[in-house]
């Protein structure tokens, strides 16, 4: 692929992960470090590892949004499925490549081949990549020791997830950037049932805009546990 750079978030990827809307938390050296490699900043490699619901997705996403001038492309395998390997495999040399749930491919030598293949191409070609998982590069039962050497020599960031105080002011914003008026009880709903996600919830609150709009309903209690399977009381 040549000609102008090209920003490739395919597979789904939330077009509203950008670094500017990343809550750092308590350790904002994950934020910086990434920001520095999508800008070009940094020719550091970079691993993150961290539970879901940390950010890592967002960071990854939000790098190839900041480095989209240059040429950026973000693959995440879990959501890939059968087809990481062949994904893995068609990775140019660009810019930054942004490889999200590398746990997906443990264990499925064609696919970790085609990983190591792809670092191999794009340290070549002097890009640049970021990685993330849920633990660090020995503890993926990987069954490629060369991949693991090549992963392990990244520079290894861990991302934690938010504590309350710090969600509740990300689901804050992104309503506010959504114009949605949420009753209290709706939000505490919400929060009992994704406690340390906030993935999960912040998607959660995509679908209830959209429902909502197409429903041109407010966002009451009742519609939301309608949304979520629940009966309107009780339970």
């Amino acid at each position: 692929m040549s000609g102008s750079p090209q920003l490739a978030l395919g597979f789904g990827a939330p077009p509203h992960h950008r670094l500017a809307a990343f809550v750092a938390g308590d350790d904002a050296t994950a934020i910086e470090a990434v920001r520095a490699v999508a800008r070009g900043e940094s020719d550091a490699w970079l691993y993150l590892a961290g539970p879901a619901g940390s950010g890592k997705t967002h960071l990854l996403v939000g790098a190839c949004h900041e480095a989209a001038a240059t040429g950026a492309q973000y693959l995440p395998l879990a959501r890939l499925g059968a087809g990481a390997e062949e994904a893995l495999m068609a990775v140019m040399p660009r810019s930054l490549v942004a490889v999200d749930d590398i746990d997906a491919i443990a264990g499925q030598r064609h696919a970790e081949i085609a990983l190591f293949d792809a670092y191999n191409r794009v340290r070549d070609a002097g890009g640049r990549m970021l990685f993330a998982a849920r633990h660090r590069p020995g503890l993926l039962n990987l069954a490629l020791p060369d991949l693991v050497s090549r992963l392990s020599a990244c520079t290894q960031l861990a991302v934690m997830p938010l504590g309350d105080e710090d969600r509740r002011r990300v689901f804050g914003l992104r309503a506010i950037e959504r114009g949605l008026a949420i009753e209290p009880e709706v939000i505490e709903f919400l929060f009992r049932r994704h406690a340390r996600d906030l993935g999960a919830l912040l998607a959660l609150l995509d679908r209830i805009d959209r429902e909502s709009l197409a429903a041109q309903r407010r966002i009451t209690l009742p519609f939301v546990r309608r949304i979520v399977g629940l009966p309107a009381r009780g339970g």
